[in-house]
């Protein structure tokens, strides 16, 4: 049995081993950098969701658009200083009814958004998906692993106490491994849940501590929350719910989460190109404190990764099947080629 058990404990230092270099290298991302903008650090705060309420914030407190009741979104000048918000201008002209449920969801889905996730991660500032599916199942396997050492110990007892009579039980000894291991691998599987790595969180925290305060900065740092206008925060956060059951098929995540996965209006998703590691999912509440992080995945499990005005497809579209297709194609990161 002293050799079941010193097996025993090397397979499990192996293990944890392994776990420790792969969380290693998915955490430490690239060099520390600077944000370009504030729509980065929205991103990198609460993923697409967050980026289309600060674009939307900023340019309704500017003037440049009114989100009037009941969530419905009206242009008074035409006039974008960034991407995204010709994103948002482009989204809303193509949504006659001007409706802000539909125009959020449309800028989050827009090449505009997705592409800012596709450069965080280029820069290591966010980690890549692939890696983290990778970390997700070593956690997995340890964990099994872990729980299979009951049925063992108790095995391994019963042929102890038959061959040499009372002594330690065989099941105490791998007691301490179980709960190594089981923890190790819980611990690691959290810190792989929110994708942003080591230099990303620095990168935002240095952000934080230049931002003038405005109210973008506000939004892309606390999330509509931080927003002192409680007309555009109750509007932004009825936008950011779903409207009601979804029909049909609905994805593993959208399933566990309870999204509408046909308004997908709670779904923050960041469908990543191919050349950073195929779809996954962010999980952020975008400070609407109503459940609107899902962390959708776009590639890994069928979700929806679309909407009815962007170029991702249509709402009822599916993303992928396969864990290793991306939504589009031509180095998009969520629809045809960038714009």
């Amino acid at each position: 049995m002293d050799v079941l058990l010193v097996a025993l404990y090397l397979a499990g230092a192996a293990a944890l081993l392994r776990l420790f270099v792969l969380a290693r290298r998915m955490r430490a991302g690239g060099p520390a950098g600077r944000l370009q903008d504030v729509h980065e650090a929205a991103f990198l705060g609460g993923g697409p969701a967050r980026v289309a309420d600060t674009a939307l914030a900023a340019m309704h407190l500017d003037g440049r658009i009114v989100i009037g009741g009941p969530g419905v979104v009206a242009v008074v000048h035409r006039i974008a200083h960034d991407p995204v918000e010709r994103a948002v201008l482009d989204t809303l002209a193509a949504a006659p009814s001007g409706s802000l449920r539909s125009l959020r969801l449309g800028v989050m889905t827009h090449p505009a958004v997705q592409e800012i996730g596709d450069g965080l991660a280029a820069r290591g500032l966010v980690t890549l998906p692939g890696p983290r599916r990778h970390l997700r199942r070593w956690c997995v396997g340890v964990i099994v692993g872990a729980f299979l050492l009951f049925p063992v110990g108790i095995v391994a007892t019963v042929a102890e106490f038959a061959v040499d009579g009372p002594s330690v039980p065989f099941f105490v000894t791998v007691m301490p491994l179980f709960f190594v291991c089981f923890l190790a691998a819980l611990i690691c599987g959290t810190s792989s849940a929110r994708p942003v790595s080591a230099a990303g969180l620095a990168a935002l925290a240095a952000f934080r501590r230049e931002q003038g305060g405005g109210a973008a900065e506000q939004v892309a740092l606390g999330g509509i929350r931080a927003l002192s206008d409680r007309d555009l925060w109750e509007r932004l956060r009825d936008a950011a719910r779903p409207e009601g059951p979804v029909r049909g098929h609905r994805s593993r995540t959208s399933a566990r989460y309870g999204s509408d996965t046909t308004a997908a209006a709670a779904v923050v998703m960041w469908c990543a190109g191919p050349e950073t590691g195929g779809g996954d999912g962010w999980g952020s509440d975008s400070g609407s404190g109503s459940g609107s992080g899902s962390g959708s995945s776009c590639g890994s499990g069928g979700s929806s990764c679309g909407s009815s005005s962007s170029s991702c497809g249509s709402s009822s579209s599916s993303c992928g099947s396969s864990s290793s297709s991306s939504c589009g194609g031509g180095g998009s990161s969520c629809g045809g080629s960038s714009g």
